[in-house]
């Protein structure tokens, strides 16, 4: 497997977060001869909460989350994860799926089934063998460690072609306070939410709703703020889990909140440098708008684009596709107010090429691994910035032949 040529020197070293350890295993769900599934085991007291796709065909994993979410427990938790299979439209025999992975790891850990969070990622449609992860679970129980959220990383890839992961500690009151999470994606990426998985473990201390409240804050302004290919999951998913076992509240923090919102954009930009075929990691920065949600509206539908996508892989600073992308978008424009540069180089501005535009710098700047689009549309306040990549023949090469 290539390695995608914007993908991060190595691994990052993850800290240990005290009340959660992790194992992998190899089950061959789909692949042989490598690790598939993971398992974090999460101290007694911690809290859990997460938000998910809001796909009308989201998976069985997905739904089952969704139920156990926020349920008052003091119990220890779980999550469970495997490659290879979605477990995505596969009717009740998802849910017996979910059930039996549910009780493998009570029986082997002694967790409650209703603190048992499962994911799966990968071919939608098939049944999952379940049989062959419970046949790992006295493997991955016995093998539980605070330094395995590493090869918990690579477990849950798919054609991701590197392990995603970031770190952050914060200083609240003296006392440091640690946060790790890890992510696959790849392919299948759009808001909501961007086929994505994310798990992010803290040893603050916080209440469930006032996490909940967080994350999905977060969540907004990163990962629904990506996108690869316009296609949204039927399985993404991110959980958080806070353990406590650091004694500092973190309710109304500022600081672990921005700590917080940090890591969660590293990651959701690691899963775009990810994508597909990328070869491009791409800011569309808009700005001027009439309101916050019309910049949402142009910005994606700019990121989206297959031709500027595709203009963008071939380094030709195509502006009229960028004018092509306002306006289809839906959203409030006026072609004599719209601006439109690549990075400070400004390409149409009143409606017309800038009197500064150099086709030869634009094309130069083209080149570069990392590319800035901004676009003013002049009429109000209203900003958003998404992130994407270019679309290249790398990515059918991949989904053409996904299943075999």
């Amino acid at each position: 497997m290539t390695i995608s040529p914007l993908a991060p020197a190595s691994f990052p070293d993850l800290p240990a977060i005290d009340g959660v350890t992790f194992a992998a295993a190899a089950a061959g769900v789909k692949y042989k001869d490598r690790t598939d599934v993971m398992l974090a085991v999460l101290a007694a007291g911690s809290t859990v909460a997460g938000v998910f796709t809001r796909s009308a065909t989201r998976s069985a994993p997905v739904r089952d989350c969704q139920e156990k979410l926020g349920a008052a427990s003091d119990g220890a938790a779980a999550i469970l994860v495997n490659s290879g299979n979605s477990n995505a439209f596969t009717g009740k025999a998802g849910a017996t799926a979910v059930a039996a992975l549910a009780n493998g790891v009570a029986t082997a850990t002694g967790i409650d089934t209703t603190r048992v969070f499962t994911s799966s990622t990968g071919v939608i449609g098939e049944p999952l063998p379940f049989e062959r992860i419970n046949a790992k679970m006295d493997e991955l129980t016995a093998n539980q460690s605070p330094a395995g959220i590493a090869d918990a990383a690579r477990a849950i890839m798919t054609t991701d072609t590197f392990p995603k992961g970031a770190a952050a500690t914060v200083m609240i009151d003296g006392k440091p306070v640690k946060i790790a999470g890890i992510a696959k994606g790849s392919g299948m990426i759009a808001p909501d939410m961007a086929t994505m998985l994310v798990y992010i473990f803290t040893d603050a201390q916080i209440a469930q709703p006032a996490l909940q409240a967080l994350v999905a804050k977060s969540n907004d302004v990163t990962f629904n703020c990506i996108t690869v290919d316009s296609d949204t999951s039927t399985s993404d998913t991110l959980i958080m889990g806070a353990t406590g076992a650091s004694g500092i509240n973190v309710e109304g923090n500022s600081d672990f909140a921005n700590a917080l919102h940090d890591l969660m954009q590293d990651l959701a930009h690691q899963v775009v440098k990810d994508g597909e075929g990328a070869s491009k990691f791409v800011t569309v920065a808009v700005t001027g708008a009439a309101s916050d949600s019309d910049a949402r509206l142009v910005a994606m539908a700019t990121a989206n684009s297959p031709l500027v996508k595709t203009a963008i892989a071939g380094e030709d600073p195509n502006w009229g596709r960028i004018v092509m992308a306002v306006g289809k978008s839906g959203a409030a424009a006026d072609r004599d107010l719209l601006t439109i540069k690549l990075g400070d180089l400004t390409l149409a501005q009143d409606g017309w090429r800038s009197p500064s535009y150099n086709e030869d710098d634009c094309a130069a700047y083209m080149k570069g691994q990392d590319i800035v689009i901004g676009i003013d549309l002049g009429l109000g306040a209203g900003q958003s910035t998404v992130w994407t990549c270019d679309l290249t023949h790398q990515y059918i090469t991949i989904n053409a032949d996904y299943r075999s």
